[in-house]
């Protein structure tokens, strides 16, 4: 399969797209030649044509959806979604704590089945990427929804990535990749479990001796990797990053790929860039 990768394939692909997938709006933006607006009827709607397009061999950078919003009367309204979920009693504390940040209204709650619960929410459709639910109209705009909490394991540098890198790199957080994946300078290869993001050198090398120890690369053990389908790397990624798509391969990367310049961006109030 040739993979295809021009904006002129690009744009032709997503403006014959229209003729059939009369949901869509595809705009031309003004900040590059060949970025482009893609709306649709929410996640599942826009992950369909970009797995679609990714299978016909074309290779694309996605950012993180955002909702539409409008103005109605000077105020600022929002989609608003229709939340059910049936979930074991025991689980609805759990349940309520994620929901809240996200600002969800509980309407209705009713005993689904033994043991089960079912709880109906209306809740921002900003707050249910990486959910499934339905519309339920626009109310005025609810405040800001905070991101994920944790930050993002950055590869510091092009290569391959080693076990012994991998090692060192997984007490920082989970990973996305495992030893021979090949990386670039600022692609998202695992989550850390603190707040800041930090770049790892995950294709760092052991150095050769003569000597067996309990520390080569044959003793050390990896926890398991996380796998992300698209539409959970969608709901993962958060403003200065992307979702790279490839017709072999889903990868994240940060928008400013240098370290250096991407230090600089977080110095200007975002915050400071941690490397080890």
């Amino acid at each position: 399969m040739s993979i295809i990768v021009t904006s002129r394939h690009l744009r032709d692909r997503l403006f014959r797209e229209l003729e059939t997938n009369l949901s869509l709006r595809v705009e031309e933006t003004d900040s590059a030649a060949d970025a482009f607006k893609v709306s649709g009827r929410g996640e599942l709607h826009l992950s369909i044509l970009i797995e679609t397009m990714r299978r016909q061999g074309y290779e694309l950078q996605v950012s993180r959806p955002t909702v539409i919003l409008k103005e109605v009367n000077n105020e600022l309204y929002e989609p608003i979604e229709h939340l059910i979920i049936d979930v074991p009693e025991e689980f609805m504390g759990g349940v309520m704590e994620k929901l809240g940040p996200r600002k969800a209204e509980m309407v209705n709650m009713t005993s689904a089945m033994q043991g089960y619960m079912r709880i109906e929410f209306r809740i921002p459709a900003r707050g249910l990427i990486g959910y499934r639910s339905e519309f339920y109209g626009f109310e005025p705009y609810k405040g800001e929804i905070p991101e994920r909490s944790q930050g993002s394991l950055i590869a510091f540098e092009a290569g391959e990535s080693t076990t012994y890198g991998l090692y060192n790199a997984q007490e920082r957080g989970m990973l996305f990749i495992e030893p021979g994946t090949k990386v670039y300078e600022g692609m998202v290869i695992g989550q850390n479990s603190r707040a800041e993001d930090i770049v790892v050198n995950v294709c760092k090398k052991k150095h050769v001796t003569n000597m067996r120890a309990s520390g080569s690369d044959e003793a050390l053990r990896l926890t398991p990797t996380i796998k992300m389908s698209l539409e959970q790397a969608l709901e993962f990624i958060t403003d200065d990053e992307l979702v790279e798509v490839t017709p072999k391969n889903l990868r994240l990367r940060k928008r400013v790929l240098d370290s250096d310049l991407r230090a600089k961006d977080k110095n200007k109030g975002v915050g400071k860039l941690a490397k080890v």
